[in-house]
């Protein structure tokens, strides 16, 4: 980042495409471990719970060889035999408490980790400029903070914790083997190569389709809250049948994917499994006959097929537990690329003061910009406009003239490719974007509500402001006496997107909202477009309070909403091709007056 705030590197991919750079490794996890490790206490107490539960699995097989040798051998004692019996009883206690120990401590762990990586993640994204989400699906990003998040979850609360207690079972189990049986010991640590080969051949395999898997998986969530978030679109045109259609070639796709998955982990398995618990067989059926010829007591050779069993179920284990971890990486893959994304608009390394107090000038000087997205056309082309403070500058033309471009490079949600931008006299490059946007209040087309109480709506303009100034600023909305017919007044919950209120009530909290700010600078996007007469009526008056004392930039394509502006500016195709009164464009001849004369009619001369 460069001591303006802007990112020098070339506008890229951002985070990783589908198919791009797969993960060819557990890398991705280290994420998830240094996330574990802040928490040192329960990290300690899973490890001490791990090597409990661990040794006593391994104390059985000793258990039951003393069991054997003491009550079934010649001269059998049952007094020493019930003695071993009375410990192995005290081994499975132990076994008991410390699996729940481990299974707290660990659990703890997945939820703990998976928290902090959702924390963090998000706040991550609250600090990237609006071009990051145009070339990314937020729809795509939200999977990846519920489905990756959950395998990362069962990672850590039960994937690694599998991985460690089999791999300690199976260290300790193989030194055990040796102590009881070294030779066919050895000849069991022959099959491991058999073992190591089918892991690296199916793994490399896995590792793909496990991502593959993923992105399929993310496409369905996406899917869903598109369609869902459109419900009365895909009814009024009767495309129910098109759109399940579609879903359903989705969920095919996932399931071919899965299947290949399913298939290769299949495959990789069995072989594992007959490679291991064949070799164990052959090498018990060596042991058996040991026991015959008398070399070896029957207490041993039973300590051994218990102990072969566990090691052989340990690695076998270890062999799905691949797989799983493999998933995770590439879920922690998918997060990392969330995670490491650094926004294109950040404060500089010294940020210039606004001056205090605010006056409320805006300038573009030559201002030339380009959406990451359409780099091939540009939004403005050589625009220049200084708004004075307290002024009412309307700006009108046809759509994709570039009219709401300037309010997006006004709150600094994206940098010119050239030109300068000044806040009261600061180049926005060189303030901070954070007070940047504290001095402008935006009031968009359709009011945008969160799902939450209309208090919270309204504060969100200033979270700040008290039970007094909320109702002020309601006031001044001509919002109070719906707020006050809602079941519980401002506590009430207005619904996803506010959906108990109507089109026009839903503007005059936005409005409130934007009164709440308090800004200098007041910019209103077609605030009245989609309303009634009667809503137009109240929202109008709403905004005549809040324009007061205000420099205000008003976008409109009705413009008799906007024949009192102090100026009115004319955009056409990125650039400035007009502007004066309504009076003075009107008698130019020029696009502002074909504008006027087909809404008004002869009334434009």
């Amino acid at each position: 980042m460069d001591e303006t705030g802007t990112n020098p590197k070339a506008k890229r991919g951002l985070f990783r495409r589908k198919g791009e750079r797969e993960s060819r490794s557990l890398k991705p996890l280290a994420m998830v471990f240094a996330s574990m490790a802040k928490y040192p206490g329960h990290v300690a107490l899973a490890l001490v719970a791990l090597l409990i539960t661990a040794a006593a699995t391994l104390a059985i097989p000793a258990g039951f060889k003393m069991v054997i040798d003491s009550g079934f051998g010649e001269g059998g004692n049952v007094a020493e035999m019930e003695r071993w019996f009375r410990y192995l009883l005290m081994i499975v206690c132990v076994l008991a408490l410390g699996t729940a120990m481990r299974f707290y401590f660990v659990s703890w762990l997945g939820e703990r980790v998976v928290a902090d990586v959702r924390l963090r993640v998000q706040e991550n994204l609250l600090r990237l400029a609006p071009g990051f989400y145009e070339e990314n699906s937020p729809k795509e990003i939200s999977s990846r903070m519920t489905s990756d998040t959950a395998l990362i979850e069962t990672t850590v609360g039960s994937t690694v914790s599998v991985a460690l207690r089999n791999t300690l079972v199976a260290i300790g189990g193989t030194a055990y083997l040796f102590y009881l049986v070294p030779s066919l010991t050895a000849g069991m640590l022959l099959i491991i190569p058999a073992i190591v080969i089918p892991i690296t051949f199916f793994g490399r395999r896995l590792r793909k389709v496990s991502r593959t898997s993923q992105d399929r998986v993310a496409d369905i969530g996406a899917m869903v809250t598109e369609v869902l978030s459109a419900m009365k679109i895909v009814q009024g045109f009767n495309q129910e049948t098109r759109e399940h259609g579609r879903f359903r070639d989705a969920v095919e796709r996932t399931f071919t994917v899965a299947k290949r998955r399913i298939i290769i982990r299949a495959a990789f398995t069995a072989i594992v499994i007959f490679v291991v618990f064949g070799g164990i067989t052959m090498l018990v059926w060596r042991g058996a006959d040991a026991v015959n010829e008398g070399t070896i007591s029957g207490g041993t050779i039973a300590a051994f097929v218990l102990t072969a069993g566990l090691v052989a179920g340990a690695f076998g284990a270890l062999t799905e537990v691949y797989g799983d971890l493999l998933r995770a990486s590439g879920a922690a893959s998918r997060l990392s690329e969330l995670l490491e994304e650094t926004p294109d608009i950040a404060a500089p390394q010294k940020p210039q003061e606004l001056p205090s107090p605010p006056r409320g000038s805006l300038s573009f000087r030559n201002v030339t910009f380009r959406y990451p997205t359409r780099l091939e056309t540009p939004a403005l082309t050589d625009f220049t406009l200084e708004v004075e403070p307290g002024e009412t500058v309307a700006i009108v033309g046809p759509s994709g003239g570039g009219k709401s471009t300037i309010f997006q490079l006004a709150e600094r949600f994206y940098d010119p490719q050239a030109g300068t931008i000044r806040l009261d006299g600061i180049p926005l490059t060189k303030a901070d974007p954070a007070e940047v946007r504290k001095r402008i209040a935006f009031v968009p087309q359709e009011g945008v509500l969160f799902s939450a109480s209309a208090r919270d709506n309204l504060r969100y303009g200033n979270w700040d402001a008290s039970e007094e100034d909320i109702w002020a600023a309601a006031r001044a909305a001509n919002a109070t006496e719906f707020i006050e017919n809602l079941p519980q007044g401002l506590d009430t919950y207005l619904g996803e997107n506010g959906t108990q209120l109507s089109g026009g009530q839903r503007q005059r909290v936005a409005i409130a909202r934007a009164l709440l700010r308090d800004a200098p600078i007041l910019l209103l996007d077609e605030a009245t477009s989609a309303l009634d007469a009667e809503s137009e009526r109240l929202v109008q008056d709403a905004l005549d309070h809040l324009m007061e004392n205000r420099t205000t930039l008003v976008i409109a394509h009705r413009l008799a909403t906007v024949r009192a502006a102090d100026r009115i500016v004319v955009m056409e195709d990125g650039r400035l091709v007009e502007q004066g009164t309504h009076d003075q464009l009107a008698a130019n001849g020029g696009l502002y007056a074909r504008l006027a004369k087909l809404q008004f009619g002869h009334e434009a001369a």
